[in-house]
């Protein structure tokens, strides 16, 4: 999964800083931590499996509604479903606990978060982070900084998917992706 996440960077995303952001996340947790603690993809490997589902989504979502989204570059749809979830780079712990399997205690992995940047929200600290190596339009911000739609209690988050659909387009490939592809029960 991560030389295909690489070859979709690679042949999609020209923008300065680029490389420096790919040497972050390779020096980083990226490709081995889980895209939540227990919700979905609660699992090694789990953000950057998701990421890429994210992706998936995003491109099927533009072929279906060219009209409203057939506007919006290659480059600018790897960026925001590519690095919509950066708030989760070097975010989670593996720590243990003690469940009870066939009547033994057993000590037994679980996922936890030990948050070492502490700025604003899901979606704002994403856009921060991506911002400090790449450029990005204020649409991309848009797409990144909201794509949680509701669930952070974005009061504008309609009018926002109004002027950005990008932004809408990116809220439902997440929830595809974590509802449709991924949910704990998958």
């Amino acid at each position: 999964m991560g030389e295909r996440f690489r070859k979709i960077v690679a042949d999609n995303i020209k923008r300065e800083g680029i490389a420096d952001l790919m040497a972050w996340l390779d020096k980083s947790d990226f490709y081995a931590c889980p895209a939540s603690t227990r919700y979905h993809l609660a699992e090694p490997g789990g953000l950057l499996r998701h990421s890429l589902t994210v992706y998936d989504e995003l491109c099927r979502l533009i072929k279906a509604y060219p009209e409203y989204l057939g506007k919006y570059s290659a480059e600018s749809v790897a960026i925001v479903s590519l690095f919509h979830d950066l708030c989760k780079v070097n975010m989670y712990v593996t720590e243990t606990r003690n469940v009870k399997e066939n009547g033994a205690w057993v000590q037994k992995p679980y996922y936890t978060i030990s948050e070492k940047l502490c700025y604003g929200g899901h979606g704002s600290k994403s856009v921060f982070i991506a911002q400090s190596f790449l450029k990005l339009d204020r649409e991309e911000a848009v797409a990144i900084n909201c794509h949680m739609g509701p669930w952070e209690g974005n009061e504008y988050v309609g009018k926002a998917y109004e002027q950005c659909p990008l932004a809408w387009a990116l809220h439902v490939a997440d929830e595809a992706a974590t509802y449709l592809h991924e949910g704990s029960e998958k």
